[in-house]
């Protein structure tokens, strides 16, 4: 996974992103959501297949300036100020095990856990029943004690897919009602 030394900078796509777009290219449906949109490129390919799509993020410098413009952007933390429901929901979760939050993009907080964890809890209030929530983690966080929470959000959980890099495996997990 990619590093940025700017809080502010857009998080370009990436190897996480890449695998992300490998599994949901065939997703269709009605409404869809881009948690953490960044430079817009899985909000783009979302509005290829669905009918309506939102993309959020917590920055809105990078939102205004996206390299992949998209539409319906909302600034705000997780989708805390929606109140929509989606059928279909991903995030490239900031997901990297970290003692402070200098980027938001990409740290998690105590044990990657920390930021996920406000995420789970607003994207859970717009899942659509039998809505579906993707999202891509890491072996270097605690990856287990995230897909433990989504359970006990009363979420069915799999693992779709790994993939190793060099230093990590990203882990993409599916969570349904």
């Amino acid at each position: 996974m990619q590093t940025k030394s700017l809080k502010n900078d857009e998080y370009p796509p990436s190897e996480d992103t890449f695998f992300i777009v490998e599994n949901i290219e065939n997703e269709k449906g009605n409404y869809a959501l881009d948690v953490g949109s960044g430079s817009g490129y899985l909000t783009k390919l979302l509005a290829e297949n669905f009918s309506f799509v939102v993309g959020t993020d917590i920055n809105f410098d990078v939102l205004k300036n996206q390299t992949y413009k998209t539409e319906n952007l909302v600034c705000c933390s997780g989708s805390e100020a929606l109140k929509i429901k989606f059928n279909f929901i991903v995030c490239n979760l900031p997901y990297l095990a970290t003692d402070k939050i200098i980027d938001v993009a990409t740290d998690g907080g105590a044990e990657g856990f920390e930021i996920p964890k406000k995420i789970f809890d607003s994207v859970v209030c717009n899942m659509a029943e039998n809505g579906k929530f993707v999202f891509v983690t890491s072996s270097l966080s605690n990856y287990q004690k995230l897909i433990d929470y989504a359970q006990k959000l009363g979420l069915k959980t799999r693992i779709m897919a790994k993939k190793k890099l060099f230093f990590e495996e990203l882990i993409l997990v599916e969570t349904t009602w």
